[in-house]
């Protein structure tokens, strides 16, 4: 042994241990005090597609929010820190003082969430200025910008801070506008942009119309809807009172509801014309066919129960044309026992009734259409459900329903998305009109436009008629569920009325509902004339030739004179026509308020030419 461990061997294995543990402590030194190169992947970046009118006029728009963090225990001068951010942030100096002091142990604190890019950028400078780097940073969240405030809100919907759609198109196109990333992905990925159906000057227009009608009538709620009775477009979509998109966390649960695709109701009258259509086009009746309406409609079951259906008026004997000219509830409840029950039911659901339309549009209803083996099922079901009670539908089911009559009896599916295009413009879909089985025969149809024509001309919908233009209308007035003491209120009423125009070659189908109007709730009355309006507006936007519309012959040159700058003396100039160019000097008046609505040139202005011109006086102009 003593001969194998000799000085040379051991030394050696002792030198080749030092060797050792010198390498390690060199890989060891590296690791420790030098940076490593490491390899990282590039985050993968989502930017949300747009939300447009048809025509491309951005309604939804991605930007991004910041939450501002700040840590508050290394803050050392709170009340100074407080006054160089108050400003860009619009809050209180003792507002974020208090905050902070109220955690001043905390690791950090949101002084404010969802401040703007420029608010971000303000502060970026005051913390770069004053080397406040340590206590505070930033949170980049995704964010949505809607340029129109309310307009279409509820179609349009909202987005939320994780960058997910929560209602209207925001939420059933998320996917589209938003894909998710492969697991391969790298880079940024781009959403496709969604153009919706709606034209957004109609909408601005029609939107006015309808705040006004609900202003005068005192109303709870107004639903409205315009579509194009050849493709199923939806051109325009109303639901009041309505959420300003950019305050939307804020708006109340009224605001955010969108009714018109997920409120039943009974429809009353209106309902009218598709019974009827199902009585004539099952051939349960003829349109002579003659009916007694002695103002009550009675009959009394073979189990012994009696049912009672009141009238308006004594009405006289009347045919199919003249039961819905006058609305009568006893001529079309006897109109009702001539169609077995299987026959009618058949026809409603035919109709869509009791069926979601399909629209892109999240939680709609089905409303609800009761069968025979219901258990709340009677012998009044069939001529009171004739007569628009005992069924609930939606106001999307409604104009459905409307273009089978407006399309020769074959039902349009309706659309709220135009086309899809990718960040560079490039069509992923374009909508084609998709048509359903058909449901009445085509002189069915013709006929009841004919009779909608009559009301309008001499019925119940006189106030709706255009004069210069065709149109058929069938109003209705409806007594709502009392939810508290069961039955029907005597107070609370929903007035709606459908319109088809023009007669002769139907393009629109515009259909309009006022809940719970204050004071006069007759349809015929405070609906139909808003339909009026409503209908002009989309004749004239849409350039629907009028009869009697002058015409001549012309060059086809345009000589546009300069308009002379705008001068204001001691009252009110005329400001119609005048381009928004125009107007933008008047905005650095300080003796004078101007609020400025819309793009194009003024339509409308408030107060009127040659009113006195008084201090601090408030001009709105309505740009068009």
């Amino acid at each position: 042994m003593s001969v194998f461990f000799n000085k040379f061997r051991i030394g050696f294995i002792f030198f080749i241990c030092a060797v050792g543990l010198v390498y390690v402590y060199v890989k060891f030194a590296k690791l420790a005090f030098y940076p490593q190169k490491k390899t990282i992947t590039a985050p993968v970046t989502i930017e949300r597609g747009s939300i447009t009118d048809r025509n491309g006029k951005p309604l939804a728009v991605q930007t991004n929010f910041y939450h501002f963090v700040v840590t508050p225990k290394l803050i050392k001068y709170p009340d100074e820190f407080a006054e160089r951010i108050c400003s860009p942030l619009n809050m209180g100096i003792q507002e974020i003082t208090q905050k902070i002091q109220n955690a001043k142990n905390a690791n950090f604190i949101y002084i404010k969430k969802k401040i703007s890019q420029e608010q971000y950028d303000e502060l970026i400078k005051i913390i770069d200025e004053n080397n406040y780097y340590n206590f505070t940073r930033f949170d980049k969240i995704p964010g949505r910008l809607y340029p129109e405030n309310s307009l279409a809100s509820q179609l349009i919907g909202y987005m939320g801070d994780d960058g997910t759609g929560l209602s209207g198109i925001e939420y059933s196109k998320q996917n589209i506008l938003s894909p998710e990333p492969n697991p391969d992905a790298t880079g940024t990925i781009h959403g496709s942009n969604v153009y919706l159906t709606i034209d957004s000057g109609l909408q601005y227009k029609l939107e006015k119309i309808a705040k006004q009608s609900m202003e005068e009538t005192q109303a709870e709620s107004l639903m409205l809807i315009a579509a194009d009775a050849k493709n199923g477009e939806i051109l325009s979509y109303i639901s009041l009172p309505s959420a300003n998109l950019n305050e939307y966390t804020s708006a109340s649960t009224q605001e955010m509801t969108d009714r018109a695709s997920v409120t039943a109701y009974e429809p009353g009258s209106v309902f009218k014309i598709f019974s009827v259509a199902s009585f004539l086009d099952s051939k349960s009746i003829t349109a002579d066919d003659s009916f007694l309406c002695d103002g009550i409609y009675q009959r009394k079951t073979t189990a012994g129960e009696t049912i009672r259906i009141t009238c308006l008026d004594h009405h006289g004997w009347l045919n199919a044309r003249s039961a819905l000219k006058y609305s009568c509830n006893d001529a079309l409840a006897q109109m009702s026992e001539k169609i077995t029950t299987e026959e009618f039911l058949s026809y409603i659901r035919r109709f869509g009734f009791g069926e979601r339309t399909g629209v892109e549009l999240p939680s709609e209803t089905r409303g609800s259409v009761k069968n025979q083996n219901d258990r709340y099922w009677s012998a009044r079901s069939k001529p009171t459900m004739s007569i628009g009670q005992e069924i609930s539908v939606s106001a999307l089911q409604m104009v459905q329903a409307a273009t089978v009559l407006a399309n020769k009896g074959v039902q349009i599916k309706l659309t709220f998305i135009k086309k899809i295009a990718d960040i560079d413009g490039k069509t992923e879909y374009e909508h084609e009109p998709t048509y359903g089985n058909r449901v009445l025969k085509s002189s069915t149809a013709d006929y009841l436009l004919s009779c909608m024509e009559t009301t309008a001309k001499s019925g119940t919908g006189t106030r709706a008629s255009l004069r210069d233009i065709s149109i058929g209308v069938k109003t209705g007035t409806a007594q709502m569920a009392d939810t508290v003491n069961g039955g029907y209120s005597n107070t609370d009423f929903l007035s709606n009325c459908m319109a088809i125009f023009p007669i002769e070659n139907p393009q629109i189908v515009l259909y309009i509902v006022i809940e719970k109007a204050k004071g006069e709730t007759y349809a015929g009355r405070i609906v139909a004339p808003v339909i009026a309006k409503a209908a002009d507006e989309i004749i004239d936007h849409l350039g629907i030739n009028r009869e009697g519309a002058a015409s001549l012959e012309h060059s086809g040159r345009i000589t546009i004179k300069e308009n002379l700058p705008l001068s204001i003396g001691k009252v009110v100039p005329d400001f119609t026509g005048r381009p928004k160019r125009d107007l933008i000097p008047l905005l650095a008046r300080d003796d004078l308020n101007f609020v400025i609505k819309g793009e194009g040139w003024v339509a409308d202005q408030n107060p009127e030419p040659g009113t006195p011109i008084t201090e601090n006086m408030t001009i709105e102009l309505d740009l068009e």
